[in-house]
C-alpha cells in the first residue's frame, strides 16, 4: 500500500554536498565511549552502516548523538537570537557546523566550541519565505500545480529549493520574485538477538473489511510496522504510516480497518493483531502522515509490545529513546522489503505532494534523507544510532524492484531520497488530539 511520491533526489541535490571547507573547528566535548554499544548492533545494520554509510558501527553512534546535542544547541541559539540563527548540521567528517548571519552571533558560537558559516539570511526569514511559496502554490490551477514536486529549505546554500517539473509549463511558470534565497531545479519528471515474532520494520497488511476468502489482491494493502508504542492507560500500540490506513483512501470505510499479520500459506487465515483506531494526514494533520494501530491480544502476545525494530535475518536493535532530525545526521531506516538501508538526514523540513490511488493530492511535510526506501515499506521504523527517529513516508524509489537498481537508475538525478515523519511531531498531534499520553516504547521505559 506504499504510494508513489512526487519526490526527487536533485530537490536536494545541493544539500547531499556538505562543505567540509567552511568547517574549522572540532566538535565539542568528547563522547562517551560508544564502543560497547556498537558491539551490539546486529550483523545487518552493521552492514548496511558500512555499505551506505561507510562509517564503522561506533563513528554511526557517535555521530547520532552528537547531532542530536546539535540541535539542542541550535534551538537554544535560534531563541536567544532568531534573527542570527540561520541553520546547523553535521559534516560529512562528522563536525557540527551552525549558521548564523552576525559575526557576534559567529563569536559566541566559536566560544561554545562549534564551526560556524556565515549566511546571509535567517532560518526564520527562510521558514517565512517558504510558508509565502506554498501559500501561492495552493493557489494555483491542479494542472499548473502538479508541475511543481515539492520545496524545501537547504539550510546548507541558505536558500528555499522548490523542484519543478522540467516541462513547457513547468519552465513558464512565474515563480514569485520576492521571496528570500530562492533557487529552481528541474527534474523529469552482528551478533545481535533474534526474534521470530514481529517487530518494528515487519509486515502488516490491512484491508477495509475484515479478510475472507473472497478478498481479492487489489483490496489487500501492504505496510511496515513501525515504532511499538505504549499509551499512558497501559493500551499497545504501533505508530506507522497514515496513508497505510484504508480509511485515508475511502473515508467512507471509517476508523477502525483490521490489521493482520499475514499468514504466507493462506492470506484469508491471516492473524488479526489490531485496527487503525486514528489516522491523519496532509493539511489536516499539520501536513504529517501518521496513524495509530491499537494491539488487541493477539498482538501483544506475538511480541508487539516490545522496543525493537528488525532488520534482516531475524536481527534486531532496541530502542533506546527518540530524536529529532538534523541535517547530516545518519540514519537507518528498516522495512519490510528493503530491511535496513542507511544515508543522511538531507533536509530538516520538505514538503511534498503524496499521490493517492484515487486520484488526490496530500501534502506531506516531513525530512527528507537519503535511504532507499521501497514499496511496502511505508510506516516502517527510521532511527538515528538507536534512537527513534519517524517512520516512512514516501520516496522517488518506490517502484524500483531492488536498492541496487533504484541507486543505478537515479544516481543522474541525484540518488534515492526518502520522506520521513518525525516520531518527537507525531507524538505531540496525537497526544493533543487523544490525550493518551503515547510514548514509544524504549529499552529505558517500562513496558
Amino acid at each position: 500500500m506504499r504510494l508513489p511520491l512526487a519526490l526527487r533526489a536533485a530537490i536536494l541535490a545541493s544539500a547531499t554536498l556538505l562543505p567540509v571547507t567552511a568547517i574549522a573547528q572540532a566538535a565539542p566535548h568528547e563522547l562517551l565511549s560508544t564502543e560497547k554499544q556498537a558491539q551490539q548492533l546486529p550483523a545487518d545494520l552493521v552492514e548496511a552502516i558500512s555499505r551506505d554509510l561507510k562509517l564503522t558501527p561506533q563513528q554511526y553512534l557517535e555521530r547520532a548523538e552528537l547531532a542530536q546535542r546539535l540541535g539542542t544547541y541550535a534551538d537554544g541559539l535560534r531563541t536567544d537570537r532568531p534573527d542570527s540563527y540561520a541553520g546547523s548540521w553535521l559534516g560529512t567528517d562528522g563536525v557540527p557546523v551552525v549558521a548564523v548571519t552576525t559575526t557576534e552571533a559567529a563569536q559566541q558560537v566559536t566560544k561554545d566550541g562549534y564551526a560556524t558559516k556565515m549566511a546571509a539570511v535567517s532560518a526564520n526569514t527562510l521558514e517565512s519565505s517558504l510558508a509565502q511559496l506554498n501559500s501561492w502554490i495552493t493557489g494555483l490551477p491542479k494542472d499548473v500545480s502538479s508541475q511543481i514536486n515539492s520545496t524545501s529549505i537547504d539550510v546548507l546554500d541558505n536558500q528555499i529549493v522548490i523542484d519543478v517539473v522540467n516541462s513547457p509549463l513547468g519552465r513558464a511558470l512565474n515563480l514569485p520574485t520576492l521571496l528570500a534565497q530562492l533557487k529552481v531545479v528541474l527534474t523529469p519528471g552482528g551478533p545481535g538477538p533474534v526474534h521470530q515474532g514481529p517487530q518494528g520494520g515487519d509486515t502488516y497488511i490491512t484491508t477495509a473489511q475484515p479478510l475472507s476468502h473472497d478478498t481479492t489482491p487489489e483490496q489487500i494493502g501492504v505496510c511496515s510496522f513501525g515504532f511499538n508504542s505504549v499509551a499512558g492507560n497501559g493500551e499497545s500500540y504501533n505508530i506507522s504510516a497514515g496513508h497505510c490506513d484504508p480509511s485515508q483512501e475511502h473515508p467512507a470505510v471509517g476508523a477502525g480497518s483490521p490489521v493482520y499479520l499475514p499468514d504466507y500459506n493462506d492470506v484469508s487465515r491471516s492473524t488479526q493483531i489490531g485496527a487503525f483506531t486514528n489516522s491523519a494526514m496532509g493539511v489536516d494533520a499539520d501536513g504529517l502522515d501518521y496513524s495509530l494501530i491499537k494491539l488487541n491480544n493477539a498482538g501483544v502476545a506475538a511480541g508487539l509490545d516490545t522496543p525493537s525494530v528488525r532488520g534482516a535475518n531475524g536481527t534486531t536493535v532496541t530502542v533506546t529513546g527518540t530524536a529529532r532530525p538534523v541535517v547530516g545526521a545518519p540514519i537507518c531506516k528498516s522495512g519490510q522489503t528493503s530491511t535496513f538501508t542507511c544515508g543522511l538526514v538531507i533536509a530538516e523540513s520538505v514538503d511534498a505532494p503524496l499521490h493517492m490511488e484515487d486520484g488526490s493530492t496530500r501534502l506531506v511535510r516531513g525530512f527528507a534523507g537519503s535511504t532507499c526506501t521501497l514499496s511496502g515499506d511505508s510506516g516502517g521504523a527510521i532511527l538515528t544510532g538507536t534512537r527513534a527517529l519517524g517512520v516512512t513516508s514516501g520516496s522517488n524509489s518506490g517502484g524500483a524492484p531492488s536498492c541496487m537498481e533504484a541507486n543505478l537508475v537515479l544516481a543522474p538525478d541525484g540518488g534515492t531520497a526518502s520522506i520521513g515523519i518525525p516520531i518527537e511531531k507525531i507524538l505531540d498531534r496525537a497526544n493533543a488530539k487523544l490525550g493518551k499520553d503515547l510514548r514509544v516504547r524504549t529499552a529505558s521505559a517500562p513496558a
